[in-house]
C-alpha cells in the first residue's frame, strides 16, 4: 500500500557540503574550496575521520571525510588513489587540516578530486576534528528527528482526515500547506487529476505541465526521486499504487526544505492518497471525474475567467490549441458511460455531472472536422448505448475561441433545462440548440421575474392544488403537442372519450376555451412559467 524509497537512498535529512561549510566551528578554521566547487550541494550524511588510503571500503556514500594526511605524505600515488577511493564510495566530501604533513593543498589531489567532481576543502587553521565531527552529528540528528516528527504528524493529520471522509482536495490542501508548495496528482497518462497550493503557483506548474510531466517519468521506475527539475530544484515525487500496480504520482512542485523531508512528506502523502482510494472504494478514474467537475463547475459559473482555466483544462488532458469547442449538455446521462463513450468514439473532451440530472460535456475537436456531423453522432449512439430513445442532448454552437466557452456551455445548459420535462411530448432533433426551444426558452430565461410569478398563478389557479396533478399533467402534454387529442391520449394511455372528459374538466376550473388560440395560448405560457418555476 505505501510506497518504498530506494534502499541506496537515505530518507534521514542531511546537511549539504555548502552548509557545513558555513557552521561558527567550521568557520573557524578557514576553510577553502580548492576542487569540486561545483558540486557543494551534495548532502552529507555522517561525518568520518579517515587516513588509510583505501578508505572508501569504510564507507557507504555521503559521508564527509576528514583527514591529516599523515599517512599520505610523499606517496602521489597514495594521494591521487584516496581520492578515487572516497569518489567510488560516493563520498560527499573531502576534508583536509593543513599542518606538518601537508602545509598547503597537494596538487596531485586536488586534479584528482577536481577530475572526480568531489569537493576538496583544506583547512588553513588547526582544527579539532572532534568539534566539528559533534557539531555536524548533532545537527543531522535534531534533523531527522525534526523530520521524522514532521512525517508523523503529516500522517497522523491525514489518516484523521480520511477517517472523517474528507475528500481529495482536502487531503491535498493539508499536503500543500505542510509542503509550502504547490501539489500535483497525476495518473500513468500525465493527466492532472488534483491541485493544492497557491493558485499563482499552482497556475504556473501548469503552463508547463507537459514538459514538467515528460521529466517526471522520465526516472528509473519503482523509486521515489524527482520530476520536473533536479532534486536541488526540489521536484519531489511518489508513486501511488499498491499489490504490484501503478496508478499514478503525487508531486511536490519545488519543494524549498530538505529534499529528504521533502521525500518523507511525498511518501506519507502516497501512503494517505492509496489509503483514501482503498476505503471509500474508489478507483483513480473517480478522481479524474472530480477534475473534469471542478474545471468545468467553475467555467460554467463564470467565477473564475476562462483564461485563467486554460493551464488547467490543458493538464487535464483536453487539447486546446487551434480546437472547435462543442459545448454540450446531457439530460439523464449517467457520467461513466459518457466517459466511456468519448474514448469509443475518439473524441477528446470531458465529461462532468453538474447538478438537477444535467451532465456537462465539452468536446475539444480538430478545426477540419464537422462539429455539427459528430455531435450528431454521439447523441445517436448515446441514445443506441443507453437504450433511452428520447434521451435530451443540448448543444451551444461550436467554439473557437476558449473564452467563449463558458457562455457556450451556459447556453446548452439554458437548452438542456428549458426542454427538460416536456422532451417525450415535443418533436425534438438529435441535438437540441438554442433555436429549437423558442417560448420555452424566452420562459426559462424569465422564470424568476415576479410578474411572470403572478401570471402563472393567476392563469393556473384551478389546477395548482395536489389533488389536480393528474390533470395538470394531461393539460401539459396536450399543449406540448400542439393541442393534439389522439397523441395526448396515447401518452396517458387513456380513450379518447376519458381524455375529452379530463379536458373538458380543465376548462372549467380555468375558466377558459382551449379551442381558442389565444386562451390557449395564454394558458401554455403560464404553464411553462410554472415549470420554469419549479426546477
Amino acid at each position: 500500500m505505501t510506497t518504498t524509497p530506494d534502499i541506496w537512498e537515505p530518507l534521514e535529512p542531511a546537511l549539504s557540503v555548502r552548509q557545513v561549510l558555513t557552521l561558527e566551528r567550521v568557520l573557524a578554521g578557514e576553510p577553502e574550496v580548492v576542487a569540486g566547487a561545483s558540486h557543494l550541494d551534495r548532502p552529507v550524511r555522517w561525518v568520518h575521520v579517515a587516513e588509510a588510503a583505501d578508505v572508501g571500503v569504510m564507507l557507504s556514500g555521503g559521508e564527509m571525510v576528514l583527514t591529516t594526511g599523515v599517512l599520505l605524505a610523499g606517496d602521489e600515488e597514495k594521494q591521487a588513489e584516496y581520492v578515487r577511493s572516497l569518489h567510488r564510495a560516493d563520498a560527499a566530501a573531502v576534508v583536509l587540516g593543513l599542518g606538518r604533513a601537508f602545509p598547503a593543498a597537494p596538487a596531485v589531489m586536488r586534479r584528482a578530486a577536481e577530475r572526480c567532481g568531489l569537493p576538496m576543502v583544506v583547512l588553513h587553521r588547526p582544527f579539532p576534528f572532534a568539534e566539528l565531527t559533534e557539531e555536524v552529528q548533532s545537527r543531522l540528528v535534531r534533523r531527522k528527528f525534526a523530520a521524522v516528527s514532521l512525517s508523523e504528524a503529516v500522517r497522523t493529520e491525514l489518516t484523521a482526515l480520511i477517517t472523517a471522509g474528507a475528500p481529495l482536495q482536502r487531503l491535498l490542501d493539508e499536503v500543500a500547506r505542510h509542503s509550502a508548495c504547490p501539489v500535483v496528482v497525476t495518473n500513468l497518462a500525465h493527466r492532472v487529476l488534483g491541485t493544492a497550493g497557491e493558485r499563482p503557483a499552482v497556475d504556473d506548474v501548469l503552463r508547463d505541465w507537459e514538459r514538467i510531466a515528460r521529466q517526471a517519468w522520465g526516472h528509473r521506475p519503482g523509486r521515489s526521486g524527482t520530476g520536473g527539475g533536479t532534486e536541488g530544484d526540489g521536484w519531489i515525487r511518489a508513486e501511488l499504487g499498491g499489490r504490484g500496480e501503478r496508478w499514478g504520482l503525487i508531486v511536490l512542485c519545488g519543494y524549498r526544505g530538505d529534499t529528504a523531508t521533502g521525500r518523507l512528506l511525498a511518501d506519507r502523502a502516497a501512503e494517505a492518497l492509496v489509503l483514501h482510494r482503498m476505503l471509500g472504494g474508489g478507483a483513480a478514474c473517480s478522481w479524474e471525474e472530480q477534475s473534469a467537475q471542478s474545471l468545468l463547475t467553475d467555467l460554467v459559473s463564470g467565477v473564475v475567467p476562462a483564461r485563467q482555466l486554460l493551464p488547467r483544462a490543458r493538464a487535464a488532458g483536453l487539447p486546446v490549441n487551434r480546437r472547435t469547442f462543442v459545448p454540450l449538455v446531457v439530460r439523464d446521462g449517467d457520467t461513466p458511460r459518457l466517459d466511456r463513450l468519448l474514448r469509443l468514439l475518439g473524441l477528446p473532451g470531458l465529461v462532468a455531472e453538474l447538478a438537477d440530472g444535467a451532465t456537462a460535456v465539452l468536446l475539444s475537436l480538430p478545426r477540419d472536422q464537422d462539429a455539427g456531423a459528430l455531435a450528431a453522432h454521439f447523441a445517436a449512439r448515446l441514445r443506441t448505448e443507453s437504450g433511452r430513445a428520447r434521451t435530451v442532448v443540448a448543444a451551444a454552437d461550436p467554439r473557437v475561441a476558449w473564452d467563449d466557452v463558458p457562455a457556450g456551455l451556459r447556453e446548452a445548459r439554458h437548452v438542456a433545462d428549458a426542454v427538460a420535462d416536456s422532451a417525450a411530448a415535443l418533436d425534438l432533433p438529435p441535438v437540441v440548440r438554442l433555436r429549437d426551444v423558442h417560448l420555452r426558452g424566452l420562459i426559462r430565461l424569465l422564470r424568476d421575474d415576479p410578474h411572470v410569478q403572478s401570471f402563472a398563478e393567476r392563469e393556473l389557479d384551478g389546477l395548482l392544488c395536489e389533488t389536480e396533478e393528474d390533470l395538470l399533467s394531461v393539460l401539459r402534454t396536450y399543449l406540448a403537442t400542439g393541442r393534439n387529442k389522439s397523441r395526448t391520449a396515447q401518452l396517458h394511455h387513456v380513450s379518447r372519450p376519458a381524455l375529452y372528459r379530463r379536458l373538458e374538466s380543465i376548462q372549467v376550473r380555468l375558466g377558459v376555451d382551449l379551442d381558442d388560440f389565444e386562451q390557449a395560448a395564454s394558458v401554455h405560457i403560464a404553464l411553462l412559467a410554472h415549470d420554469a418555476q419549479q426546477q
